[in-house]
């Protein structure tokens, strides 16, 4: 029975061990205390003979293994009363022999750092020589109490029972005297929960660069942007971005240029079509506000010779006198009237670009369901009328992205955030700092109530952000079992999403939750601050 009760305290105490989230500031210890000896109350003798107590001292190497598990390696020597009996040696006649003793133990600690009393229980396996007597082991089990002088000094007190493996070895013992701790950080670590704050006070955001080579020290980055984001990963940091959401070239200052003609989507008026830098990037003679709904071709192409040649027919504009309509150099760029009209439109089949299907003039001759002036099979809106510059789509909010493009088409924005309104600067750093600054109870998915005025914060850029939707996404360090490192994040993720929900009145359509365990980390897992980085619960706001 009393070997069960061993292994079971073992395992509890190596499993607390394990799980406890980090170690404290001061990994090694020495100890010195004054031992009293009880050999006779657990051998037939009086537990309240206080006279009968002997003397010991007491020497310990202390090691910590974790936040909340030690490792105590004591050596001791005292004098005892004989626990043996006999004609010879019988217990009144008062025989006292010298024990030496060696131990290994474990101390589980009942840990917080603000506190100046840290309750521990222990237990281990002892070796004891008597110099009259057999060499003898015993395991030990007890209680002890720190009580913190300094942050690496304390005053301690333990009592153990201590279980004979040999006739007649089981005893009391008792110790007080003094712990000191040394080899760590004169820093204490944060005091309400070292699980979530132990990062370097040198480097705010845990990125690898300390703060005063970081040009951002609150907002992680990589080395080679000098310590700044890079959302859309195009080289070209955040704060240098114009579009910091999409990627693009770093001689448009982070913006792409999709019609590849030399200007920046932000700045073209027709960034669909290829145009000229002193058009704002529309075609010779055309901008956003004047294109007409007649025109059949707006896509210019220019010939081997440099000039423009809308229509592809081989004639530049200059000389066509049917820029938009491909003809023959014969006829002056104009096509050949031939008077047939096969599908009865009204527009020959030689002008018709679409013969066979009835359409309308303004269309070349094809359908055109909306009546937009774009032919519905080059119509990418073909049911909302829209300019040829967006593919016969509308632009609601005009704001110079089309409505098939635009993720908030109600809503003026820019071409970096896909045409919803950009996020503030401010409320970009509020998201990023709530990564670290929202912390739960260790081990469990409650929040602290010092997150909650964070958590609100994030309550009032949702509601400043109508178009946007908050996806949340809680990540653990290694830790521990994956199994319940992935329920943890999921505990802790969705206690976020229900305290918005609650407590700051987001609709739950807004907002979506969900936990990766210890599969996506940023950091290392092999020390303390890379195992702080990958614990964090992530904000991130997308267009709806």
């Amino acid at each position: 029975m009393i070997k069960n009760i061993i292994s079971i305290f073992f395992f509890i105490c190596l499993l607390n061990g394990t799980l406890s989230a980090q170690n404290p500031s001061y990994p090694y210890g020495i100890s010195f205390k004054k031992v009293f000896m009880d050999y006779q109350s657990q051998n037939g003798g009086s537990l309240t003979d206080f006279n009968s107590y002997h003397h010991g001292f007491e020497i310990g190497i202390h090691k910590t293994l974790s936040e909340k598990l030690n490792l105590v390696i004591p050596v001791k020597a005292g004098v005892v009363r004989s626990h043996q009996q006999g004609p010879e040696r019988d217990y009144l006649n008062c025989f006292h022999k010298t024990v030496y003793g060696i131990d290994g133990q474990l101390q589980y600690q009942f840990y917080n750092s603000s506190s100046n009393l840290v309750p521990y229980v222990m237990g281990g396996l002892g070796a004891v020589l008597e110099d009259e007597g057999d060499f003898n082991l015993q395991v030990p089990l007890g209680a002890g109490l720190n009580f913190k002088v300094k942050d690496n000094a304390y005053i301690n007190w333990q009592s153990e029972y201590r279980y004979g493996l040999s006739e007649n070895r089981t005893n009391l013992q008792h110790a007080i005297g003094f712990v000191y701790l040394f080899g760590g950080k004169n820093a204490e670590m944060d005091k309400a929960n070292m699980q979530d704050d132990d990062i370097d006070i040198t480097d705010s955001d845990g990125d690898g660069l300390e703060d005063d080579i970081d040009l951002c020290p609150q907002i992680a980055g990589p080395a080679d942007l000098k310590g700044c984001p890079d959302r859309d990963e195009d080289g070209v940091p955040d704060y240098r971005d114009d579009c910091p959401s999409l990627a693009g070239l770093s001689m448009f200052k982070g913006c792409p240029d999709t019609d590849e003609d030399g200007v920046s989507d932000n700045d073209d008026e027709c960034p669909n079509v290829p145009g000229l830098k002193d058009n704002k990037g529309c075609p010779e003679g055309q901008n956003q506000g004047n294109i007409k709904s007649g025109d059949i071709n707006t896509t210019p192409i220019v010939g081997a010779n440099g000039n423009l040649d809308s229509d592809g027919d081989g004639i530049p504009n200059a000389e066509d006198k049917c820029p938009n309509e491909k003809g023959f150099k014969s006829n002056n760029g104009c096509p050949e009237m031939d008077g047939k009209d096969s599908d009865g439109d009204g527009i020959s089949d030689s002008k018709d670009r679409c013969p066979n299907l009835k359409g309308v003039a303004s269309a070349g001759g094809c359908p055109d369901k909306d009546g937009d002036g774009v032919a519905d099979f080059d119509d990418k809106c073909p049911s909302s009328a829209g300019p040829a510059t967006f593919d016969g789509c509308p632009d609601t909010d005009g704001d110079g992205i089309a409505d098939n493009r635009d993720k908030c088409p109600s809503t003026p924005g820019g071409v970096g955030t896909n045409g919803c309104p950009e996020i503030s600067q401010s409320d970009l750093t509020i998201l990023e700092t709530a990564m670290r600054a929202v912390v739960f109870d260790t081990g469990k998915g409650s929040i602290k109530p010092s997150s909650y005025a964070i958590l609100n914060q994030i309550g009032q850029i949702m509601n400043k952000y109508p178009n946007y939707n908050l996806i949340i996404e809680g990540h653990t360090d290694n830790v521990g079992s994956s199994v319940n490192n992935q329920l943890l994040s999921e505990r802790r993720s969705q206690a976020c999403y229900k305290y918005l929900k609650d407590q700051a009145g987001i609709d739950s359509s807004r907002m979506s939750h969900t936990g990766y365990g210890e599969s996506r980390p940023i950091s290392t897992n092999d020390n303390i601050n890379g195992r702080a980085l990958n614990r964090r619960v992530t904000f991130n706001l997308v267009p709806r």
